[in-house]
């Protein structure tokens, strides 16, 4: 009762601005992510379903493992069900089996969404950044051809390394030229980036499709705090200001990945934070 209690109050509080437009931390542009692999109850898709209702989240980021491929369809109706916009779906970096598979389940259910992608360094031997930028072009070029088929959208996961860094990702999707590719930042694999973070997220707001929020500090993934509950860092505070009032518009991520805890409580925290920092 008082975790429901705390929901009601906080989605309230969220969703107050709505009525007067546009409102870019309101609890229905929200996205749960990392909330499969990572929860510590292993919820189905039912259960999960129900979790986000409860929590009035309306979008979800669907990752998942090998043991999720066989229950890609009812994770799909589950969330249609309980009206859960499914806004992105993690993607393999080629178009093996699995990533065919994928596009035929969002295709059999008209489900619109952004595949999540990200790749290493895709020729490391080469030392011309020219030639690095059309090699991870042409991996993604004939995936976008096929989300394009589809009506879906491919971004860009930054996950650390050569891939991660927002200037190469910018400069991939200036090479494909497609309508369908973009990027979507994630703050937890940014720490590097938090020095530069207004620049950087300047460069890449033309392209940017999600943004993932973190509780962020200094050298946090150095110290053993790459992932923080919302409002528990140092700089998020100034993070949102920077995001807000560039005036992007998009859909806005919560983590859970916290493998040893609940995602309902961990999805709930990073509420309770995002909440206490609009109030700054």
């Amino acid at each position: 009762m008082m975790l429901l209690a705390a929901v009601l109050v906080l989605g309230s509080l969220l969703q107050g601005a709505e009525s007067m437009g546009y409102n870019l931390y309101a609890r229905t542009n929200l996205v749960a992510w990392c909330v499969v692999p990572f929860d510590a109850k292993k919820r189905g898709p039912e259960e999960r379903a129900m979790m986000l209702e409860r929590l009035g989240l309306r979008k979800l980021a669907y990752d998942w493992r090998e043991e999720h491929v066989a229950t890609f369809d009812q994770e799909i109706e589950a969330m249609k069900k309980h009206g859960i916009d499914m806004v992105a779906w993690w993607f393999p970096s080629s178009l093996d089996a699995t990533a065919h598979r994928i596009l035929r389940v969002l295709e059999r259910h008209q489900v619109k969404a952004q595949l999540w992608v990200t790749m290493g360094d895709p020729l490391p031997e080469a030392r011309s950044q020219e030639d690095k930028i059309k090699a991870a072009a042409s991996v993604l070029g004939p995936m976008a051809d096929a989300a394009s088929k589809i009506g879906c959208s491919v971004a860009l996961y930054n996950h650390g390394g050569w891939f991660g860094e927002p200037t190469n990702q910018v400069a991939i999707v200036q090479n494909l030229q497609k309508t369908n590719v973009g990027i979507v930042y994630n703050l937890h694999h940014g720490h590097e980036h938090l020095d530069r973070f207004a620049e950087l997220f300047l460069l890449m707001k033309p392209h940017l499709l999600a943004f993932n929020l973190n509780g962020m500090i200094p050298r946090g993934d150095q110290l053993g705090k790459k992932i923080l509950t919302i409002g528990q860092g140092t700089e998020e505070a100034r993070l949102l200001k920077v995001i807000r009032e560039s005036g992007w518009q998009g859909p806005v991520g919560i983590i859970d990945h916290r493998p040893e805890t609940d995602s309902e409580i961990t999805l709930l925290e990073n509420l309770k934070g995002l909440e206490n920092l609009l109030r700054q």
